[in-house]
């Protein structure tokens, strides 16, 4: 399925996925976002954010996990608002009572409703854990340690090369689930199999057996194959560690 990015309407608001990671494909660019839409653009970052590039002006709400790129704990999350989605919090009125969890306003000292500010001051509701907390401050440090934001892409691009080459070498057997390297992803690598679904549960549980992979089974609503993490926080050593193994477990399933 090809997205139609450029029937998109400026007028509208857009929500989308920046990367699917079930499924192994992501948006090219934010190319097909007008600069002067009156919308807001919502944006799901959650497996892309500190592995691709965002063209941030394009956007005005992202949304991302500290759980995927930089491997943090799940459960915690951060939220990234644009002006205009700030101007449209304190101007929309929802014609309804909200769940406090989900209210981002208040009513100033002039009535006027606006943003709260303490959310995005440390303010919450209940404390979360400061151990992950300092967990992702930890990943912070690490990201710079190896080049920030550049460093992070190019670790996940490299990661991802080396199944690109892999799978270029044994096209009779592996493809990727994303024909089309432009929407690839480089942090959810999805891979398909010449082999059936109980060979392809083989494969997985070989790997596993032999403690080489773990759960990298393809998501249970994709087609049967791989999944292979390669985010910024996997070393590119690991996976070309691995790549022999695939062709093993190949091997030895259809032998």
């Amino acid at each position: 399925i090809q997205s139609r990015f450029g029937a998109t309407n400026p007028d509208h608001d857009i929500l989308f996925t920046f990367n699917g990671t079930t499924s192994g494909v992501r948006v090219p660019n934010l190319d097909w976002i007008s600069s002067d839409r009156k919308g807001l653009t919502f944006n799901d970052a959650t497996s892309a954010a500190f592995a691709m590039e965002i063209d941030w002006p394009k956007v005005d709400v992202t949304t991302f996990s500290w759980q995927k790129v930089l491997g943090g704990e799940g459960a915690h999350g951060v939220m990234i608002l644009s002006p205009a989605a700030v101007h449209r919090l304190e101007s929309f009125d929802a014609g309804r009572a909200l769940p406090k969890i989900f209210r981002m306003t208040k009513k100033g000292k002039d009535g006027k409703t606006q943003i709260d500010a303490d959310l995005f001051a440390g303010a919450t509701i209940n404390t979360p854990s400061m151990l992950c907390v300092e967990d992702y401050l930890d990943a912070l440090q690490w990201s710079d340690s190896v080049g920030g934001l550049q460093g992070l892409i190019q670790r996940s691009e490299a990661n991802l090369g080396v199944l690109d080459r892999f799978v270029s070498k044994n096209s009779d057997w592996i493809h990727f689930l994303a024909a089309d390297p432009t929407i690839r992803s480089n942090t959810s690598v999805c891979l398909t199999l010449d082999l059936n679904k109980d060979q392809v549960k083989k494969f997985v549980s070989l790997l596993e057996t032999e403690g080489v992979a773990y759960d990298i089974g393809s998501y249970r609503d994709a087609p049967d194959g791989l999944r292979i993490w390669c985010g910024a926080t996997v070393d590119q050593e690991d996976l070309e560690a691995l790549t022999p193994w695939l062709k093993w477990a190949y091997e030895t399933v259809k032998a």
